[in-house]
């Protein structure tokens, strides 16, 4: 059977629409002006280029060998123990259980799509009013939207690599780049604009202590898109002989670079219009919606553009969450595309339903225990458990299990002398971070 490849610039899109989600556009920002601005941009870049690259070439490459799903390439890569190392490839499981809330909020997006054609909330309370109403009583909405994200990504899904994910990204990651590349270009015309560059920039050391550090290196995994088996399936659909280092520093060049370009432009926004920074989904439901409204009609215009890049984000990101588990079962069980698709999407979407009524007033009761609700336990796991443990995984397994010269074999010729260091990051640096990272959103450390 013949395998659909990348094309290369296909692959580079695909990742990067893997990796430039939501949390870039709304969580990097804050946290950054949080833990010192600045100095945690320079932190985080430091952990990117340490540990996140590190782990992406690593990802990248066990998919790049394998060429397999998840679970098929650790069982073929391990050269002992190959029943217990197939087990490594199910953090495919963790994109699949992400998408169980992240399709709802995505509906939430659509639903602000369509709003922000007619009459934006005119103060943060009113838009904080709208936001809660939405969130804890309107049922019938949250359920339409969070039923048209799963219609688009199953059926994306079921199109394959080049005719539906590479087509996609080709599509909407140039789309959102475009919109974010129009809406900076206004924002650098503002007054605010030399503030919102001193939130993000001006570096405040006595912010940053060991919280912080944990903070960047979580946030660098999850924003480039690592442990949940995305970049590992993708890597391998790539063409014979491509480079991986390259391929991977586009992907990372990518998505950092978009998620500051969307912090300088929504402070600018927040500060010319007097709404302030908030946490997760109070910047981009509640603050920023108050501000568009103080644009006028522009404000209107640039609320859908927004919230459309928003869409295009989330959606690219999703297809790679579901992807590694509709590709598992069409190797390991000879499913079609079809079948795997749709059983993979209702598996998101029925249990979607669930977190979507775990927020819901009449609900919350039945399904909340531990001080969380169903919708903030699977964040919760997905981000304290699963990818910290992807992450460990992939650096053991590439650092010790699989020979050391056929990695060199790989690497080497693309690294040069930069190899050993890579190498050395793999094996001591790297499990060790995500392991005190673990622990730490865990809260044993």
């Amino acid at each position: 059977m013949k395998i659909a490849r990348f094309s290369r610039i296909g692959f580079i899109l695909a990742a990067a629409g893997s990796a430039v989600g939501l949390g870039n556009i709304w969580k990097f920002p804050y946290i950054a002006g949080e833990y010192g601005g600045g100095a945690f941009v320079l932190v985080y870049l430091f952990t990117v280029l340490l540990i996140g690259f590190s782990i992406m070439i690593a990802e990248m490459l066990i998919g790049y060998m394998g060429r397999r799903d998840t679970v098929t390439s650790f069982e073929l890569l391990a050269p002992t123990n190959k029943s217990l190392w197939k087990y490594g490839g199910f953090q495919g499981l963790a994109g699949l259980f992400i998408m169980i809330f992240y399709s709802v909020v995505i509906g939430w997006i659509f639903h602000y799509i369509v709003t922000s054609l007619s009459v934006l909330p005119a103060t943060v309370k009113e838009a904080e009013a709208t936001f809660n109403t939405m969130l804890h009583t309107d049922i019938v909405t949250q359920l339409f939207y969070h039923t048209l994200a799963f219609i688009w990504i199953t059926y994306v899904l079921t199109k394959g690599i080049k005719g539906g994910i590479e087509k996609m990204n080709m599509i909407l990651m140039p789309a959102l780049m475009l919109i974010l590349a129009g809406m900076f270009a206004y924002a650098t015309t503002l007054d605010t604009f030399s503030q919102a560059f001193n939130f993000m920039f001006s570096p405040d050391w006595s912010k940053i202590d060991s919280n912080a550090f944990v903070v960047a290196v979580g946030h660098a995994f999850f924003t480039l898109s690592l442990g949940m088996g995305a970049i590992m399936t993708y890597a391998a659909s790539l063409e014979k002989n491509s480079n991986i280092v390259k391929a991977a520093f586009w992907v990372v060049f990518l998505d950092t670079t978009i998620a500051i370009v969307a912090g300088l432009m929504l402070f600018t926004f927040l500060y010319q219009y007097g709404a302030g920074p908030a946490k997760g989904p109070g910047l981009v439901f509640i603050s920023l919606p108050a501000a568009f409204y103080e644009m006028g009609i522009i404000g209107n215009i640039f609320a859908v553009l927004f919230f459309l890049a928003l869409a295009f984000a989330g959606l690219t990101s999703s297809v790679s969450l579901v992807e590694p588990m509709v590709q598992y079962f069409i190797d390991r069980f000879s499913w079609s595309r079809l079948k795997a698709s749709i059983m993979m999407g209702l598996f998101f979407y029925l249990i979607g339903i669930i977190a979507l009524l775990s927020n819901i007033d009449t609900y919350s009761e039945y399904l909340t225990w531990g001080g969380k609700n169903f919708f903030d336990w699977v964040d919760y796991v997905t981000a304290a458990i699963m990818l910290p443990l992807g992450g460990f995984i992939m650096a053991v397994f590439v650092g010790f299990v699989i020979d050391k010269s056929k990695v060199e074999s790989i690497m080497k010729p693309q690294l040069g002398f930069a190899f050993e260091t890579w190498y050395f990051s793999l094996r001591y640096i790297t499990p060790i971070a995500m392991f005190v990272v673990m622990l730490s959103l865990m809260g044993v450390l």
